[in-house]
């Protein structure tokens, strides 16, 4: 009986006094539970929870849709540094993107899905410092490869290519340090070489070549 008299007692207070939110420590860093509103609503914005200043554990940001919070996009905090796991949300709760974030920069491997499906669109990668590098590759929503790029330090180095939905190259450039500098050829969605020439600082670069069904029929120089 007197068990039953102490559960009542607490389930009674646990409701009279529910836990306290947007507190402050001594030192008047957030702790705690947090969950902040859009101005002047009662539709939540985000919410998660601080440890004496630094996000922990999972916090949920949201959209104000129509009056309705709709999840936006989620953030996994690590708690020994600032860096998160994260994954943004369409307004019908489909993961848009996925990747991490050390503060505001993009870092690591980043994921894009299709739009219909949960299929890859885009996969890029980028260093400690938010910069694009080595290899980002886009697809078709049949999964077969659309764009093929190299980056270094943010910038395109190397071969671009460019393919059917069949996987014929359709397109194939070189870039050097963000800029066309060197080979670049176009083929017809059937592999015919259509053009050849090259690229000097992003400006077409001598003798150009052109094709029509493999035959050379036109020399430009530049």
């Amino acid at each position: 009986m007197k068990f039953v008299i102490f559960a009542a007692f607490l389930l009674v207070n646990t409701l009279v006094f529910p836990q306290e939110i947007n507190q402050f420590d001594a030192n008047g860093k957030r702790h705690g539970v947090w969950k902040k509103n859009f101005e002047g609503t009662n539709i939540t914005r985000y919410e998660g929870t601080f440890n004496h200043g630094k996000e922990v554990g999972l916090f949920k940001f949201y959209k104000n849709i129509n009056r309705q919070a709709v999840l936006t996009a989620t953030k996994q905090f690590n708690e020994n540094d600032n860096k998160a796991e994260v994954k943004f949300y369409t307004s019908r709760g489909k993961i848009m993107s996925e990747g991490l974030m050390d503060g505001k920069v993009y870092i690591g491997s980043w994921k894009y899905y299709q739009k219909n499906s949960d299929k890859l669109m885009t996969i890029e990668h980028y260093d400690d410092s938010g910069n694009l590098v080595g290899e980002r590759l886009v697809y078709y929503p049949n999964g077969a490869v659309a764009e093929e790029q190299h980056y270094r330090e943010g910038k395109l180095d190397g071969i671009s290519k460019w393919y059917s939905n069949k996987g014929v190259v359709l397109k194939s450039f070189t870039y050097v340090d963000g800029k066309l500098h060197g080979p670049s050829q176009y083929f017809s969605p059937k592999g015919d070489l259509l053009v050849e020439g090259d690229y000097r600082q992003g400006k077409k670069y001598g003798v150009w070549k052109y094709y029509e069904e493999g035959v050379l029929k036109q020399e430009k120089s530049f």
